[in-house]
């Protein structure tokens, strides 16, 4: 195979995997809009998008129920990939993500915390406050993180690591949640385990905002990202000032991770499964291709499983978290099993 067809070949896959994305995409939007306890019909769900008209119910259910849940469900469901991608950039290290190092069950704790206390002495959180709370408890654990990581140099250590400060966390929010007010315990308690429901279009422009514009910032930072993936050292002769450069990949998945965190849960195993797996269909470590396509995919990987936590056990919803760790820890298991054969 000469060079030239070899570039054509890649370009052809990279075309073929962000098509099919593309379409997974629609489709599970059309697919979450149509399916539920009231059934809208395909024509019916174009009319009502593209036009606003149709029955009052169905709009009314399309547009004030079912986009909000699946706008969070897509955009969280990629800021989530996102920020694991760009912890295993930081680490180096495909097996690292914000729910397995204790990231999202610092933003738990902080979150929890400011809504039993700011719900005792208020009748509401602003979506902006929930943010706050959770970036600082995501930078918090992190940093947590980062202290291990000068001391333990094995990555596998440094996961147990990040494994017994996500169980820390895990019991200080219980620990608070058992001293909330019975009518919030179960607000609180729904929304420890994850999940999509509940979200308001207010909600929506909030996260939509840090989200996306964190895509951008990422997306910008592509070649310095690949200069970095080659070697400190490497990044180094290419101009890139790696303190600096280091310090914008904790604060932007600290941040991603806290956003989605802040407004569906702690969800677990997107930001680990999701970056391998488009790793594997590209077939390329390329930033520019992997970062679009990561957030892409964690957009139809959790409005799949959202599907599932919806329909399985309608009317009773699953916690998002379960589905996303039945499809996302296979994916972990066999990518340390093929790490671990590959060193021997």
């Amino acid at each position: 195979m000469t060079k030239q067809t070899g570039f054509q070949t890649a370009r052809a896959r990279y075309a073929a995997v962000f098509a099919v994305l593309l379409a997974a995409f629609a489709a599970l939007i059309v697919w979450n809009i149509n399916t539920g306890s009231v059934h809208v019909p395909v024509r019916e769900i174009a009319r009502i998008l593209f036009t606003g008209a149709g029955d009052d119910t169905q709009v009314g259910i399309v547009w004030k129920l079912r986009m909000p849940r699946i706008l969070a469900a897509a955009v969280l469901g990629g800021g989530l990939a996102l920020s694991g991608f760009l912890m295993q950039t930081f680490f180096g290290n495909p097996i690292a993500g914000p729910f397995v190092l204790g990231i999202s069950s610092g933003s738990k704790l902080c979150v929890a915390l400011v809504m039993i206390v700011a719900l005792r002495y208020f009748s509401f959180v602003s979506s902006w406050m929930l943010v706050l709370a959770a970036f600082a408890g995501a930078l918090t654990a992190m940093a947590f993180v980062l202290l291990a990581a000068r001391a333990i140099r094995q990555m596998s250590m440094l996961l147990v690591a990040g494994i017994m400060i996500s169980y820390i966390c895990s019991a200080v929010t219980e620990f608070l949640i058992a001293f909330a007010k019975d009518s919030d315990i179960v607000n609180l308690h729904s929304w420890s385990q994850g999940s999509f429901s509940g979200t308001k279009w207010s909600h929506v422009g909030v996260f939509s905002a840090i989200v996306l514009i964190c895509l951008v910032l990422v997306f910008f930072m592509s070649k310095p990202i690949g200069a970095f993936q080659m070697g400190e050292s490497y990044a180094q002769s290419m101009g890139v000032n790696v303190r600096r450069f280091r310090v914008a990949l904790i604060f932007l998945s600290s941040l991603l991770a806290g956003c989605v965190t802040a407004f569906a849960g702690p969800i677990s195993f997107v930001g680990i499964a999701v970056p391998h797996l488009i790793r594997l269909l590209l077939k390329t470590e390329k930033p520019i291709l992997v970062i679009p396509a990561s957030f892409l995919g964690g957009g139809v990987f959790c409005l799949f499983c959202d599907y599932i936590a919806r329909t399985a056990f309608a009317p009773t919803d699953m916690p998002i978290s379960t589905v996303t760790a039945l499809f996302g820890a296979p994916v972990v298991i066999v990518m340390m099993i093929r790490r671990h054969r590959a060193r021997l």
